[in-house]
């Protein structure tokens, strides 16, 4: 598959995800260095089995505006939710299966200071560990039991050649006391939020409800859907704490953020 190529928000944004998506397919490499990199985190990597379940039909995202409410939606050719990554046994090196939702909203409309990268809501699953403190997802009355359950995440995206798919989520340095994250972030060192909206899953349909005063009250914005398979690296640092491996599907087919929000 081509590798994903994003640029930051400085490059043009539609330029930017067209080459994103074309990315996927595997090509050369620039340097020896990046060539070999790469070479190590695929040997380790598994992608979750391709299935209908990973298969995008539509993307559309709904303002209500009676309810204040955006409506992210994801349409699949199977059941939305069905297929889910198997477990590692540690964190290192868990898998992560997600729908995602590139945006152009900034990263400060969720809540993050002010930071270049590709604003992203993602629901994602990952049965090795729970990064979402706040929120009790299976309603078990345990809040750290449920990361296998799909929840929503905000992440900002940023290009990475040390992983196929060239995208990983922005990290920071632990003792930069200039990084400012959402109150509702897991305590990781990456621009990444676990805000808790809840997540619809109803036959072929995933859908998110976000308040429209969570991000600011923006209801104008560009996005696209996609399907990826991401990994968490917790000890080699060479490689990105969570990276992009494998694309499944992209909603407009070009990554080109094609959609605008539908006012109901």
């Amino acid at each position: 598959m081509k590798r994903f190529l994003i640029a930051l928000l400085s490059i043009s944004l539609s330029l930017t995800l067209a080459l994103f998506y074309s990315s996927l397919k595997a090509d050369a490499r620039s340097t020896t260095q990046s060539t070999t990199t790469v070479a190590q985190s695929s040997a380790q990597v598994v992608p979750t089995p391709k299935s209908p379940d990973l298969e995008i039909l539509g993307t559309s995202v709904r303002y209500l505006k009676d309810a204040d409410l955006l409506i992210f939606e994801q349409t699949v050719k199977g059941t939305a939710g069905k297929t889910l990554p198997q477990p590692k046994g540690s964190v290192d090196g868990a898998p992560v299966l997600g729908y995602v939702f590139p945006t152009t909203l900034k990263p400060e409309d969720a809540g993050f200071g002010k930071v270049e990268g590709i604003l992203a809501l993602a629901v994602t699953s990952h049965p090795d560990f729970d990064d979402t403190p706040l929120w009790d997802e299976n309603n078990n009355s345990n809040y750290a039991d449920d990361g296998i359950i799909f929840h929503s995440h905000w992440v900002v995206l940023v290009k990475d050649d040390r992983v196929p798919g060239s995208l990983s989520v922005k990290q920071f340095d632990k003792t930069d006391k200039t990084v400012v994250l959402p109150p509702t972030n897991p305590g990781m060192p990456m621009y990444f939020d676990s805000p808790g909206f809840p997540v619809l899953l109803k036959g072929n349909k995933l859908s998110v409800l976000v308040p429209a005063q969570r991000i600011q009250s923006k209801t104008k914005f560009k996005f696209d859907g996609v399907v990826a398979y991401m990994q968490v690296n917790a000890t080699n640092k060479s490689l990105p704490m969570v990276g992009v491996y494998q694309a499944y599907s992209v909603s407009s087919g070009d990554l080109s953020l094609p959609y605008s929000v539908q006012p109901q």
